[in-house]
């Protein structure tokens, strides 16, 4: 059994993709017998510790917080001073990984790499020399998708030490929901996300704008984020507001249901920063066929056009208006696409398959160091 750390600015109960794939995974590693810890920053402020699962959270103290970067002085000297077979740094977070970088003659280190920074490109360009190298020091980098491999100016040159381990999804639960709103003889979308700039709602808004009067459609738009204001005020102006439903924070217990009220779930991401689209997986698990955007990163990894749904170029709103009437008007299809999803989730994205594969890295890096 190894002892194992993963690194990262925030874990459970803080909700995010990131934050529930590391809680995934570290729990998966526990119930297996690993020694497994996670080392994050507080965002209460004060050094915290608890045992969560059979996993060991030490949470730093937390300074402040610049540019989504959360500060933490002692966070260096708690890595220091563990002692792990394994560090799992999971990137972006520049305190995490210049910590473990600077700790790289004492010990090697793996690299989840999430994203590329894509909106502190100020900060990024002072940070950059020193990314390519915390880069560079990994023994094996873990990315989501070849595509982010090929589509990434930071991980192409590195390609030969990158492992693609796609994220997991739990797609038994997906596949149980419930509808949580019930049918009322429309064809309905689903977008489920952070109302956030590279999330596309605007354009999922403009595209039922475009949608022919008669055709019965309904859009029931989850989540919440600091743009609801703009969207709802977006939808009213363009006269569609009868046909969508901001229905808010959706929890994580009715998740299910929410997919299970859907005909077709629709990400319209619009910038790299959406770097895989867990929810793709979410969706397909639950049985829907996917409309998705090509941005040269996972979405289109998830979504394979023409067998598991759509894929559509980004901020093109006629263009996803033309793919919601061809699947809403065509419901044979709709359902074919929906089943060989579910039959993809159930195949080749399950967390027992992310966690083999995980190991399978960790086992490289120690072998390669003995």
């Amino acid at each position: 059994m190894l002892s194992i750390i993963h690194v990262y600015k925030d874990y459970w109960p803080m909700i995010g993709g990131i934050e529930n794939h590391i809680k995934d995974l570290a729990d998966a590693e526990a119930a297996m017998g690993h020694d497994v810890t996670v080392l994050v920053t507080n965002p209460g402020g004060q050094a915290a510790r608890e045992q969560i699962n059979g996993v060991q959270v030490i949470r730093a103290a937390r300074l402040a917080t610049l540019a989504s970067t959360p500060l933490s002085l002692t966070f260096p000297f708690l890595l220091a001073r563990l002692r792990p077979d394994v560090t799992h740094v999971h990137f972006p977070y520049p305190v995490g990984e210049m910590s473990q970088w600077l700790l790289r003659w004492q010990r090697p280190y793996v690299i989840a790499y999430h994203s590329d920074v894509v909106k502190q490109q100020t900060i990024l360009r002072f940070y950059n020399p020193l990314l390519r190298r915390v880069l560079a020091g990994a023994s094996r980098i873990i990315v989501g998708s070849d595509n982010y491999v090929q589509s990434s100016p930071y991980l192409r040159p590195l390609a030969s030490k990158c492992a693609i381990v796609p994220y997991a999804v739990d797609w038994e639960r997906f596949a149980g929901g419930e509808p949580l709103f019930p049918a009322d003889g429309r064809f309905t979308l689903l977008f489920m996300g952070r109302h956030r700039y590279y999330k596309g709602g605007d354009d999922l808004i403009r595209a039922m704008a475009q949608l022919p009067a008669g055709l019965p459609v309904r859009l029931l738009f989850g989540g919440d984020g600091p743009l609801r204001g703009e969207w709802e005020s977006l939808s009213r102006r363009l006269g569609v507001q009868d046909k969508i439903t901001f229905v808010g924070h959706v929890s994580d217990e009715t998740l299910p249901n929410f997919y299970a009220s859907g005909d077709l779930f629709v990400l319209p991401a619009n910038s790299r920063a959406e770097a895989f689209g867990k929810v793709l997986q979410e969706a397909m698990a639950a049985g829907l066929p996917c409309l998705a955007t090509e941005l040269g990163t996972g979405t289109s990894f998830v979504v394979q056009d023409g067998v598991t749904g759509r894929v559509v170029p980004p901020q093109q709103p006629e263009l996803l208006a033309a793919a919601i009437y061809e699947l809403a008007t065509q419901p044979q299809l709709c359902q074919q696409l929906g089943q060989a999803g579910q039959q993809r989730a159930q195949r080749e994205f399950s967390l027992a398959q992310m966690v083999e594969k995980v190991q399978a890295v960790y086992t490289a890096v120690q072998t390669k160091q003995t």
